[in-house]
């Protein structure tokens, strides 16, 4: 079968079971509006709309549109013209999102920064971007001055991580910094600059990749890619300009994933941002409660915390209809969500978040709608459920546009309005990545019956034991399924006899008295033989500063252990 005729196969299949809540094609709520666009719609349209709730601040739609055209007015004459890079190394504030639509409103290009960087990582995006200007907060302005005679940044804009909540705060510029800095005081100040002509086509945003595989490159996003996205994440998830999009959002809006939750998506339906700077479990309840949010993403131990605070039970989170999870560590499991259902309600279910990737602008296929039964939470392995509309997946041998059979395992590839347009200067990098408009994604992952993807990890992890494919996804969703394993890390380590071995790091439930033999031979019945992995118990995992399983260390430590047996 071709191409095209093996997805006219999979649309069929996905039609079939696509929730019923949820569109099966795109829709655009205002139309082909730029996203600075949106603020101005909202800000006509119900001016007292709280668009920002920042640490007891918020912000309203007119508002915002005001501030976003005064900091783009402050950036014009600062030199910003369209397609010039601007650099926001910022946390989360309502500054960050402020200097993003005013670059787009000028039609620059948003970098987003990490503001954990240090010098290094950060001089590399700088000098890699070409950013002119940088939006900034105090604390990182000794780094950037350290890095200044590297990189080609002429001026820099500073705000203090609080000046706009509750409380306020004024920016502190160190003694001897060199580069020329202005305050967010006097940019808010600063007349309005109007909308450049709007071009949705063109370069709006490089969103970095994390580097996993060499230096990080800047994935080329259009406005386009961004407004696809938050209108068909937000519709896919169940919630539209009608029933209100009310996102807590303490995932970095640095991420491409935080950008969607707490920017984008709800400025396209014109709903209310709840920004946190950072994870705190009572300060979530007291913002879900206030401010009736209706989503968030966080990780699975974010989800236990709450669910062990003695007080959640006195609390009125009726409005959260959808939890969605990232599995770092810790997986969503039957009991996970059973036993958050039993601490908020049955009206909300937890689910995993969604597949995707920067490249794709992350919000490619959501498992929403298919937790009847624990379907999602039992298929194996990891189950991402059906594309977004207008976006296509297929599963093909790796490096090819060649389908494979329903149920095969081979290279996930997506196709959609949100692809990025290409890697910043590397043709070559873009060329390999990208194929007739196809993403070739590295991931491994299989189409079920209902056209449905199961996402079974990157191909550089597959494990090849005598010649068999090991998936670590599979194996670790199979090994937490033992009652007393709280988590499971799965690499692999060179074997004589049979070329590979997965190796399992395994964390116990507390009080477990659980062996790694005893456990070995548990997995022997949950598996084949094949995947029965070396099981190391450990009592914590080493983590990168975003949260996830550093999973190059464990490999390391892997082949220690089998080569010492």
């Amino acid at each position: 079968m071709d191409l095209e005729g093996y997805l006219d196969d999979l649309r069929t299949r996905q039609a079939r079971v696509r929730p019923g809540d949820t569109p099966d094609h795109l829709v655009l709520p205002l139309g082909e509006l730029s996203i600075p666009g949106h603020v101005d719609h909202w800000a006509r349209q119900h001016p007292d709309r709280a668009a920002i709730v920042y640490d007891g601040r918020t912000l309203s739609y007119a508002e915002l549109a005001d501030l976003v055209a005064r900091v783009a007015g402050w950036l014009a004459t600062a030199g910003v013209r369209p397609g010039d890079r601007v650099a926001v190394d910022m946390p989360n504030c309502p500054q960050f999102t402020i200097a993003m639509i005013a670059i787009l409103r000028l039609g620059a290009v948003h970098v987003p920064v990490n503001p954990m960087f240090q010098s290094a990582e950060l001089a590399y995006e700088l000098e890699d971007s070409d950013a002119s200007v940088v939006v900034t907060v105090d604390g990182v302005l000794p780094l950037l001055d350290q890095v200044a005679g590297e990189v080609p940044v002429r001026q820099v804009l500073v705000s203090a991580l609080g000046e706009l909540s509750s409380g306020g705060a004024t920016p502190q510029v160190p003694d001897g910094i060199g580069l020329e800095v202005a305050q967010w005081s006097d940019a808010v100040a600063h007349d309005p600059a109007p909308e450049h002509p709007v071009d949705l086509d063109a370069l709006a945003a490089m969103n970095y990749t994390g580097g996993t595989t060499g230096l990080p490159k800047g994935c080329q996003h259009t406005q386009r890619h961004m407004l696809y996205t938050a209108a068909t994440a937000a519709a896919a998830t169940g919630h539209t300009v009608e029933t209100g999009y009310v996102p807590l959002c303490y995932l970095p809006i640095f991420w491409i994933a935080g950008e969607n939750l707490g920017i984008l998506n709800p400025i396209v339906i014109g709903g209310t941002s709840v920004l946190m700077t950072r994870w705190d479990a009572g300060a979530a309840l007291d913002a879900i409660e206030r401010y009736g949010v209706t989503t968030m993403v966080g990780t699975v131990e974010n989800y236990l915390e709450l669910i062990d605070r003695p007080d959640i039970s006195m609390r009125d989170l009726s409005s959260l209809k959808m939890p969605m999870a990232v599995s770092f560590v810790r997986k969503v499991t039957p009991d996970v969500r059973a036993a958050w259902r039993a601490a908020v309600g049955e009206h909300s279910v937890l689910r995993e978040a969604a597949y995707g990737m920067t490249e794709t602008h992350t919000f490619d296929a959501t498992p929403y709608g298919f937790d009847d039964g624990d379907k999602d939470l039992l298929a194996e392995p990891v189950f991402c459920g059906v594309p977004m509309p207008g976006t296509d997946i297929a599963v093909v041998k790796f490096g090819t546009l060649e389908p494979l059979p329903i149920g095969e395992a081979g290279e996930i590839i997506v196709r959609s309005p949100s692809v990025m347009t290409g890697y910043w200067n590397r043709p070559a990098a873009t060329a390999e990545q990208l194929e007739n408009g196809w993403l070739h994604t590295g991931d491994n992952g299989r189409i079920d019956e209902d056209g449905c993807l199961h996402y079974l990890g990157r191909d550089k992890d597959m494990i090849k034991v005598k010649g068999m494919s090991v998936f670590p996804a599979e194996v670790e969703l199979l090994l937490t399924r033992h009652p007393d394993v709280r988590t499971a890390a799965v690499v692999p380590a060179d074997h004589p006899a049979s070329g590979q071995v997965p190796v399992a790091f395994v964390c116990l439930e507390p009080g477990s008295e659980l062996t790694a033999e005893e456990l070995r031979e548990w997995a022997r019945g949950a598996m084949a033989t094949y995947k029965v992995p070396v099981v190391n118990l450990v009592p914590d995992f080493p983590m990168t500063a975003t949260g996830k399983i550093r999973k190059v260390e464990l490999t390391d430590q892997a082949q220690q252990l089998v080569d010492g047996r």
